[in-house]
C-alpha cells in the first residue's frame, strides 16, 4: 500500500532543499461562469477545493534545489478535485515549462492526478496537447525531465508529464496506469496497474522509497546536468581478480576536490547545449590541453565518431587532466597477455572467471544509476543502462553482461544513447554478448526491427560513443553496440561474424575443425587490430 498521500507543498518539502522553493508567477484567466462548459455546480466545487487545500488550482510550479541542483518543480495537488488538468492548470504548466527553458533548469513534475477534468469537457483534454508541446520542446532544448509518480499518477496526466520524461521514478505501491481504477474492464488485475508493474513491464525506471527520494532525485538532476568534456575514457583491462581498488575506493584526495568542484558547478542553472560553452571545468579538468576533441549536442552525427581506425600500432589516448583526477587502473594490455590462437581467444571470453560489466562499471564510477525498460512493454537484464559519475562528472553507459541480449535490450540502450546526445553526455559502451537472442519470442518481440534501432542511434549518436570489447562480440548482436572507429578490446575477448562452431557447422566441417575454423575468422584482439576493426592500447 502507498504511504499517507501528501499535499503538494508537504510534497515539495519532501524532496527540496530547505527554504529555496519558490513559487512561479502564473497568468491570470477570466473564466465563465461554471467554466467554459457551464457545468452546474462546477464553480462551487473549485471553491470547495479551494477551501479545503488552500491552493486555487491542482498544480504548484516553482524552482527549488535538490541536494544542490536547481530545478523547476511541478507538484500536482490531489485534493484539488483529484489533481485534474483543466484550462487554468495548463496555463500554469506552459508558464513553468518556458521558464525552465528560459533559465536553462531542467524540470521535475511531481504527478499526483486522475487525469483530464470532465467538468470542462474537450477544452481539458486538449490541455494534453499542450502540455505535450510543452514537453518536447523542453526536450529539444537539452534539458533533462525526470517524473514522479505518486499515488495515483493516472489518465492524461500519465501519458504526458510522467510516461514523457526522460526518467521515471515512482513510490511504491503507488497506482499507475493510463486507465483510472473506475473505467478499467470488471475483471481487469489490479496489480498491473501498480509502479512496481509499470517498472517491470519497462515504462518506468525505479521504484524509490519515499524517503530515499530526495537523495535519489538530487543525484539523478546532478548526473544528467553535469557531464564529462569531451570522449569519455577508455577502462582499462581487468585481469581475472581485477585491481584492487573500486571506482569509489580508487578516489583520493584530489579525486574528492574535483567531485566537490562538480557538484558545486550543478548547483546553478544548466548551461546552454549546443552553441553554447562547454560545462565549467572542475580542478581535475583545467589542464586539458591534448584530450579529445570536444563534441556539442549540435554536432553532425558523424562527428562523434571521427577517430579513425588505428593500426595495432596505434597509441593510446591522450591522457587529459581530467583522466588524471580518476586514473585508470593497472592491467594496460601486453603482447604476453594476447591469446595465440582463435579457440584460445574464444575460451577465454568465455572464462566465468573473466570480469563482467558489472566489475568494470564498479571500477570505472564512483557511483551510478540505473535506466530501466525500453518504454515498449519490455525489460532486458542483460543489458545495463545508465548514468555514471566519474571524478565529479557524468559519463552514461550501455553494457551487456554476457548474455544474449533481447530486442527489449536493444531498444534500451538506443533510448540511452539517443537521452544521453540531447544531453550532451558522452557513452561508454561495453560489448560482451553471444549474440542476439534468436528465439520464437525474440523474433516475436521484433529483433531485427530492435537491432536496427541500436545501429542507427549508434551511428547517429550527437555525443562522443567509446566502446570496449570485454568478452564475446557475437556477431551483429554485439556490433550494434560497437563505436565505429571507436572501438578497443581487452586481452579476453574477441569478435566474429559468427561463432567458430556456427562457422564450422554451416561449412559442413566436423566439430574437430572449429578451432580450426576460429583461426581462420581471425577473432583475437591482435587480429582485429590488424584488420582495422578496433583500436589498441598495448604496445608492439
Amino acid at each position: 500500500m502507498p504511504e499517507r498521500r501528501l499535499s503538494a507543498r508537504e510534497f515539495l518539502a519532501l524532496v527540496t532543499d530547505d527554504t529555496t522553493f519558490t513559487e512561479l508567477p502564473y497568468p491570470a484567466r477570466e473564466s465563465k461562469p461554471d467554466g467554459p462548459l457551464a457545468w452546474q455546480g462546477y464553480d462551487a466545487s473549485r471553491a470547495r477545493a479551494a477551501d479545503r487545500t488552500g491552493e486555487s488550482e491542482s498544480v504548484v510550479c516553482g524552482t527549488a534545489t535538490v541536494e544542490g541542483t536547481r530545478a523547476v518543480l511541478i507538484a500536482f495537488e490531489f485534493g484539488f478535485l483529484g489533481g485534474s488538468l483543466g484550462e487554468r492548470t495548463g496555463d500554469r504548466l506552459e508558464s513553468a515549462y518556458t521558464h525552465a527553458r528560459e533559465h536553462r533548469l531542467p524540470v521535475v513534475p511531481l504527478v499526483a492526478t486522475g487525469g483530464s477534468r470532465m467538468q470542462e469537457g474537450m477544452i481539458a483534454l486538449t490541455q494534453l496537447q499542450r502540455v505535450a508541446r510543452q514537453s518536447v520542446l523542453t526536450r529539444e532544448a537539452g534539458l533533462p525531465q525526470i517524473a514522479v509518480l505518486r499515488d495515483p499518477t493516472t489518465g492524461g496526466g500519465w501519458a504526458t508529464l510522467g510516461a514523457g520524461a526522460d526518467v521515471i521514478l515512482a513510490l511504491p505501491g503507488a497506482q499507475v496506469g493510463f486507465a483510472g481504477s473506475r473505467v478499467r474492464p470488471p475483471d481487469a488485475d489490479p496489480t498491473a496497474y501498480t509502479a512496481e508493474a509499470q517498472v517491470a513491464a519497462g515504462a518506468a525506471d525505479a521504484v524509490v522509497r519515499q524517503e530515499e527520494l530526495k537523495e535519489t532525485l538530487g543525484r539523478w538532476l546532478r548526473l544528467l546536468t553535469t557531464p564529462w568534456a569531451g570522449q569519455a575514457p577508455v577502462p582499462a583491462a581487468l585481469g581475472a581478480s581485477g585491481p584492487p581498488a573500486t571506482g569509489r575506493d580508487a578516489l583520493g584526495a584530489s579525486d574528492r576536490s574535483a567531485a566537490a568542484a562538480a557538484r558545486e558547478d550543478a548547483r546553478g542553472a544548466l548551461s546552454a547545449r549546443g552553441t553554447a560553452a562547454d560545462p565549467p571545468v572542475t580542478a581535475g579538468e583545467a589542464a586539458q590541453d591534448s584530450g579529445p576533441a570536444q563534441h556539442s549536442a549540435a554536432d553532425p552525427p558523424e562527428a562523434a565518431h571521427d577517430a579513425p581506425s588505428a593500426p595495432h600500432t596505434a597509441p593510446a589516448p591522450p591522457v587529459t587532466a581530467q583522466e588524471t583526477a580518476h586514473p585508470a587502473q593497472p592491467g594496460q594490455l601486453t603482447p604476453v597477455s594476447l591469446p595465440a590462437t582463435g579457440w584460445e581467444a574464444v575460451q577465454r571470453a568465455r572464462s566465468p572467471q573473466r570480469p563482467r560489466a558489472e566489475r568494470y562499471l564498479d571500477v570505472y564510477f564512483t557511483h551510478r544509476v540505473a535506466i530501466s525498460g525500453d518504454r515498449c512493454g519490455g525489460v532486458d537484464a542483460g543489458m545495463l543502462c545508465g548514468f555514471g559519475e566519474r571524478a565529479g562528472r557524468a559519463v552514461a553507459y550501455a553494457a551487456q553482461d554476457g548474455t544474449a541480449t533481447r530486442p527489449a535490450g536493444y531498444r534500451t540502450a538506443a533510448r540511452l544513447i539517443r537521452l544521453a546526445g540531447r544531453l550532451g553526455v558522452p557513452v561508454l559502451t561495453l560489448v560482451d554478448t553471444p549474440g542476439a537472442a534468436n528465439d520464437a519470442e525474440a523474433e516475436r518481440e521484433g529483433a531485427g526491427a530492435a537491432i536496427a534501432d541500436l545501429f542507427g542511434a549508434v551511428a547517429g549518436a550527437r555525443t562522443p560513443l567509446t566502446t570496449l570489447l570485454i568478452g564475446e562480440g557475437g556477431s551483429g548482436g554485439a556490433l550494434a553496440l560497437a563505436a565505429p572507429g571507436n572501438t578497443w578490446a581487452t586481452p579476453d575477448s574477441y569478435f566474429s561474424v559468427i561463432a567458430p562452431e556456427s562457422a564450422a557447422a554451416i561449412l559442413k566441417r566436423p566439430p574437430g575443425e572449429t578451432e580450426a575454423t576460429a583461426d581462420q575468422l581471425r577473432v583475437r584482439p591482435q587480429d582485429l587490430a590488424e584488420l582495422g576493426v578496433i583500436r589498441t592500447t598495448w604496445p608492439g
